[in-house]
């Protein structure tokens, strides 16, 4: 089947798009606000986008809390959403009123960060503490605002738990990191395996 965005017009009860740009991870992302008030939200449009300097990014549909508490005070933490977690994720995920710290009500404690204000998830394995670099007012093709914003922010210190370091490497089966699908559909990363790249004689030769 082929079928134009534009229009929509693939026949089918939901959009497929989210269940093809999948599996996504999910950004589990603290703010603060200036007044102090804390929120806990996941985002399925998150991703690491460099490494040097290390950038994560998220994109919230709207000017939700999290996009407003960043804009305030500039920083926010990205918790490793696991699969031991999921029963919070999803429980963060409800639209609480402004101010409600989404923490306290789905029963998390929080850890300090060192170099942000903003609180981690004291049960997240991993965290990244972030400092906003930009937001993004997305447009369309037709230069029409799409009430979608894309937040960068660099990442300037890491939390991992040693229980899940081996080998000198971070065992990443072993976290069992949530990720989003299509629909209602989410997946575990369980189970991991190397593929070896091609050397530079190889691709030279297959040019």
């Amino acid at each position: 089947m082929f079928y134009e965005t534009a229009t929509n017009d693939h026949g089918l009860p939901r959009d497929p798009f989210k269940a093809i740009v999948a599996p996504r991870p999910i950004g589990w992302i603290t703010s603060m606000s200036a007044n102090g008030e804390i929120n806990l939200a996941p985002y399925s449009f998150f991703n690491a986008v460099s490494d040097a300097p290390p950038i994560v990014l998220f994109s919230s549909e709207g000017p939700k809390d999290s996009l407003v508490f960043v804009e305030e005070t500039r920083e926010f933490v990205c918790n490793l959403a696991t699969f031991d977690l999921r029963a919070a994720v999803v429980e963060t995920s409800a639209q609480f009123p402004r101010g409600v710290n989404e923490m306290e009500q789905s029963g998390l404690a929080a850890a300090p960060c060192r170099l942000v204000r903003p609180p981690r998830v004291a049960a997240s394995p991993c965290a990244l503490e972030c400092k906003l670099l930009q937001i993004i007012d997305l447009k369309d093709l037709d230069g029409k605002p799409t009430d979608r914003f894309v937040v960068l922010g660099q990442v300037v210190g890491i939390h991992i738990d040693d229980r899940f370091i081996k080998d000198g490497r971070v065992d990443t089966a072993a976290l069992q990191p949530l990720a989003r699908c299509g629909y209602a559909d989410y997946a575990v990363v369980d189970k991991v395996f190397a593929i070896a790249r091609p050397t530079a004689a190889r691709r030279t030769a297959a040019r």
